[in-house]
């Protein structure tokens, strides 16, 4: 979110910014290793979330915006919670403490918390019907060591339909993009993402709108279908009904452009 999703980013801020939330990015934070650290190296990747974890202002709820991420941090605390040798090993580490009630949630338990009379008041553009189906994706269904997690499935569908958008049934909506695979076997992903894009277009779609940007980055990079679905974040489709301007940035950065099918709803000009 710092570089190839940049666009969400950008959007997120503006979100939170309209919905009088103060973000506050944590500073010196580092990657949490994402799938490739912890396919290679558990205790690296351990590390690498703890390290994290221990900046992190121990009176301040940790929100995150990626699933992967989330998923890294999560985990960690869980260990750092549950083994009190773990977690001495860890502050010595990086010589500081690290609080073991810290609330680590996703982005969207920000939103679900959010009333929907506020968030009515917060549009200033309907979305005009616009045809879409939400991704998800696989990371937010959990592993089973965070089963007891909230799941956010539904929530996309609810809160874009509030906003005047169109909800379609699909089947692909918790179909694995193939994750960091689209680096290192994209003869495993592109079959993946074909069929994501395939899905969507049968469905009768005119976008995706994804809850992960390794999933949005995936599916446009990886997909080589003649006819392609524009991939939106969805940070970027709430900025634009909350009245952000500045959105011209965000769009342009996106391989499969999304402007045409927005202009067609009336959504900017």
């Amino acid at each position: 979110m710092a570089t190839s999703a940049k666009e969400s980013n950008l959007s997120l801020m503006e979100v939170a910014g309209r919905l009088g939330l103060k973000l506050i990015e944590l500073e010196d934070w580092n990657c949490c290793g994402s799938s490739s650290a912890h396919s290679l190296d558990q205790e690296l990747a351990f590390h690498l979330a703890s390290r994290n974890l221990s900046l992190a202002h121990p009176d301040r709820p940790l929100m995150v915006m990626c699933p992967t991420c989330l998923h890294r941090h999560q985990l960690a605390h869980k260990r750092i919670k549950e083994d009190p040798e773990f977690r001495a090993q860890e502050e010595k580490r990086w010589g500081r403490s690290i609080n073991p009630e810290l609330k680590i949630f996703h982005f969207f338990e920000v939103l679900s918390n959010v009333e929907s009379s506020r968030l009515e008041k917060a549009i200033v553009q309907k979305l005009n019907g616009l045809k879409f189906v939400p991704y998800y994706g696989c990371m937010l269904a959990r592993p089973p060591a965070l089963r007891k997690e909230r799941n956010y499935h539904q929530l996309m569908e609810k809160i874009l339909s509030g906003f005047g958008a169109e909800a379609l049934p699909w089947a692909y909506s918790a179909r694995c993009c193939g994750t960091f695979l689209a680096a290192a076997r994209p003869d495993v992903a592109t079959p993946l993402v074909n069929r994501i894009n395939e899905g969507a277009r049968k469905a009768g779609a005119e976008c995706i709108i994804t809850a992960c940007a390794m999933c949005q980055l995936n599916l446009e990079i990886r997909c080589n279908l003649d006819t392609k679905v524009p991939i939106l974040h969805l940070s970027e489709i709430l900025a634009l009904a909350l009245g952000a301007e500045n959105h011209s940035g965000w769009f342009k950065r996106h391989l499969v452009d999304p402007r045409p099918v927005l202009k067609s709803r009336g959504l900017f000009g």
